[in-house]
């Protein structure tokens, strides 16, 4: 729950600022702008970026403006129609439609696919318009990116939901490239199983321990042997069991914590 609840938060906060980047992304092909130019009317255009980089607008002609800012596209079409055009001409530029990149999303999110990166868009965001994660989700997300050097890997990001997401840390939350791939696999999980309230399989967590497991799974009943509680675990495929586990020994992924009934 308390996952959840930071990431309304996180969310609502990159609402209020996703505008703060718009003007520093950079257009691409297939992006649709919108130009306009004050008290001219006529030249306001609605242009597609051709597979060359470049619009066409009256009275200039085609105009390469693939990999600039808004505000730079801005300056280059004001400069071109002060150029024996228009007298001192105010153009403005907006993207009506983000076409020209894309990532993938895969694994642990409620809607896993292709997305169009609208603006400069970070991993948060991508998280909310994939439906966030799952309930199976573990704590890391991988990124995996082409390098911008020729011949050199690929570069591989680790992202830790946990320090994101329930922390707030937001010095994780990375901007997207295009054709970046994101995945965030399962979590793993422990089992806790006897005399607890709610026996049941849980997601693991860094740091468990006996006691942190019993009372994930509800606490011990009135029948619960505490001081008899054994883990079984597996190690290479062979089982290995720990009999009488303090409350704060360690339990792994693929543990099962056993709570045996009280003689008494």
């Amino acid at each position: 729950m308390r996952k959840y609840f930071s990431l309304l938060l996180i969310f609502a906060f990159l609402l209020s600022v996703g505008t703060v980047f718009a003007q520093d992304y950079l257009v691409g092909d297939e992006d649709i702008l919108k130009v306009t130019v004050y008290d001219h009317p006529d030249l306001t255009t609605v242009a597609r970026i051709s597979g060359e980089g470049e619009i066409v607008l009256p009275l200039i002609g085609g105009v390469k403006v693939s990999g600039l800012t808004t505000s730079q596209v801005a300056q280059k079409l004001t400069e071109l129609l002060a150029d024996g055009y228009i007298v001192d001409p105010h153009v403005s530029v907006f993207v009506e439609e983000f076409k020209s990149r894309k990532t993938l999303i895969m694994g642990q999110v409620n809607r896993p696919g292709v997305y169009v990166l609208s603006g400069n868009t970070t991993f948060l965001e991508l998280l909310s318009k994939a439906g966030g994660l799952t309930k199976d989700s573990g704590d890391k997300a991988i990124i995996k990116r082409k390098s911008v050097s020729p011949g050199n890997p690929e570069i591989i990001i680790t992202l830790d939901l946990k320090k994101l997401l329930e922390e707030g840390d937001m010095s994780s939350d990375v901007l997207l490239m295009d054709n970046d791939n994101v995945y965030i696999g399962k979590g793993g999980v422990f089992y806790v199983t006897g005399e607890v309230r709610k026996p049941d399989a849980y997601k693991y967590e860094e740091g468990m321990t006996v006691i942190k497991a019993a009372t994930m799974a509800g606490g011990f009943t009135d029948k619960a042997a505490s001081g008899r509680i054994k883990i079984i675990r597996k190690i290479q495929g062979k089982e290995k069991i720990i009999e009488k586990a303090d409350i704060d020994e360690p339990v792994l992924q693929g543990d099962i914590v056993v709570v045996p009934e009280s003689f008494w």
